[in-house]
């Protein structure tokens, strides 16, 4: 196994693992285990928990940009569909277990916020970014719609991060009621009280 392969595997035993225990509850033999390598080749890539979960989070960053870069919402010409688009596409991959659809960042910093400012920083850089991919959008539908920030009292920024908001929410409660059916209801409110803010009512077809 060559080092970069091996790096990669401690990554992808990371992804699933922190997922599935938390950080905190996961040890580095953990990882190990899941990626089927030595402890030897883990402190060869990373100096401990701590930075392997730094790393994480910017691979997680990488990864699901490259998902949602090809997701098919782009397509539309309409950025208020886009906008839509994206709420649906996210609703779509509620799929699988729950370690498998909730997200890695918005796992870690719940649990580090206050213990572990790296962790913290690399999570809030990751949500953060995220969102700053929808404000254009958002922004081309104010505009579309004219919607000016000063007298509809939020900004596309504001609204790009709330939709982060609701749904890392909607993730919290489909782990304490053990089902993605809850976290599918959250997301379906979150596309009306957009359509809400811009005044439309289209239906998930309709995008």
């Amino acid at each position: 196994m060559s080092i970069h392969q091996s790096k990669t595997r401690l990554l992808d035993a990371a992804l699933n693992v922190f997922r599935a225990q938390g950080y905190c509850a996961t040890t580095v033999d953990d990882v190990c285990h899941a990626a089927g390598v030595t402890k030897g080749s883990f402190f060869h890539h990373f100096k401990g928990k701590e930075d392997l979960a730094v790393t994480a989070a910017n691979y997680w960053s990488e990864t699901t940009s490259a998902i949602f870069a090809a997701a098919p919402y782009h397509a539309h010409p309409d950025p208020l569909d886009r906008v839509l688009g994206y709420i649906d596409f996210r609703k779509s991959i509620l799929q699988g277990s729950l370690p498998e659809f909730t997200c890695l960042v918005g796992t870690m910093v719940q649990e580090t916020y206050d213990t572990a400012p790296a962790i913290r920083d690399a999570c809030e850089r990751s949500i953060s970014r995220h969102a700053e991919t929808l404000v254009a959008d958002i922004q081309a539908a104010m505009d579309q719609k004219g919607l000016v920030p000063a007298r509809a009292g939020w900004t596309a920024g504001s609204l790009a991060l709330h939709t982060q908001a609701v749904l890392q929410g909607a993730f919290i409660l489909a782990k304490a009621k053990g089902t993605a059916a809850v976290a599918a209801d959250s997301v379906d409110h979150l596309r009306r009280y957009v359509e809400l803010l811009f005044g439309v009512r289209r239906g998930p077809d309709s995008t």
